[in-house]
């Protein structure tokens, strides 16, 4: 099996701990190639989505960090050393669900030396973060998202305000993921990645792991597509992109991201809105009118129901807040004394 420069040299040097750290070893000068190599791999051979890929660098970077100041090359960290800085970033305040994306990007890359023969064994294999309870997705009720699809802002241009109302309307209407949505073209082609097929009103979306699959798209959401394409001819230059600036480039997850925020804003909404919370609606309000949770999951497209399960969680938490709103012993269930109840006939009353 090859190994790494330098790591013949840093197993040579063990610290009086039998940790496998190298005494004053700095870390291997090709550290930053291994990690330029493989976000390259995960960028063009995996497909990933600039995003993640950036998250993964960010990650990458702070594996790299730490391994120099531990005085170790990448290639020769060991499970020791990953629980210790496992227990400092805790330690540090950072959250158990941070911790765990952090690892789980240690782990591919480790994961990907073994396959190049560098390492004979991934040190983050068996490291686990910190046990978290697993929050809820945040949605928007159905008021809220309804008064956000039917904002209008007369103050912004007619093409710009066309353009936000068909992306609030595919994002909450279709449940698409912002990544599918900015992979939107005007017409189906052979290189498109995603496409509203207007005809029998489906929306065509390159998904997760590069799995395609369709979508319905509403009556509400095929009028804003049509009024934002007649708007887009003004733009349009030679990108094939469906959402567009003014400039004829297609739009960035960025500037959707502060657009929608903008919008949620003008809208009065109390909560400023992101891409996700607008999917997350989609498949809670779709949950809670259906019950039909295998139907949500074909629409999210996700690859495992257990990840559809957590809608109905936050479903029975909609239902919890109707309760104790509207049942008369509700505030018993919340631990409070219930409201008095009137004497009965000819007794006297306790003041």
């Amino acid at each position: 099996m090859s190994t790494a420069p330098g790591r013949s040299q840093a197993s040579s040097h063990r610290s009086p701990q039998g940790e496998g750290t190298p005494v004053n070893a700095p870390a291997s000068a090709d550290d930053d190639a291994l990690v330029q190599a493989y976000l390259g791999h995960v960028r063009v051979e995996k497909r990933l989505a600039e995003r993640t890929v950036a998250l993964y660098t960010l990650d990458l970077d702070k594996l790299a960090a730490l391994a120099r100041e531990a005085g170790v090359a990448l290639t020769a960290v060991q499970n020791t050393h990953i629980r210790r800085w496992v227990a400092q970033m805790h330690g540090g305040g950072r959250s158990a669900r941070g911790i765990a994306l952090i690892l789980s990007g240690w782990r591919g890359f480790y994961v990907w030396l073994g396959r190049q023969g560098l390492i004979d064994h991934n040190p983050v294999q068996d490291v686990r973060a910190p046990k978290a309870g697993k929050p809820l997705p945040k949605a928007l009720g159905v008021d809220d998202a309804v008064r956000l699809a039917s904002h209008h802002d007369s103050a912004d241009a007619p093409a710009l305000e066309a353009r936000d109302a068909c992306i609030t309307e595919l994002l909450y209407g279709c449940g698409l993921r912002i990544g599918e949505l900015v992979g939107l073209d005007v017409a189906a082609s052979g290189v498109a990645r995603g496409w509203i097929d207007t005809q029998d009103g489906s929306a065509h979306v390159l998904g997760k792991g590069s799995k395609r699959r369709s979508v319905p798209v509403g009556r509400q959401a095929l009028a804003a597509l049509a009024a934002w394409l007649v708007q887009r001819a003004a733009w349009a230059g030679d990108d094939p992109a469906l959402f567009i600036g003014s400039r004829g480039q297609r739009l960035t997850p960025q500037h959707i991201r502060v657009r929608l925020r903008r919008r949620s804003q003008q809208a009065g909404l109390a909560t400023p809105v992101h891409p996700h919370m607008l999917r997350h609606s989609f498949a809670s309000h779709v949950l809670q009118s259906s019950g039909d949770l295998r139907a949500v999951q074909e629409l999210l497209g996700h690859a495992s129901i257990s990840t559809t399960q957590v809608y109905t969680r936050l479903d029975f938490q909609h239902l919890a807040q109707v309760y104790d709103a509207a049942h008369p012993r509700a505030q018993a269930r919340a631990g409070q004394a219930p409201d008095p109840q009137p004497p009965a006939p000819g007794q006297p009353s306790t003041p």
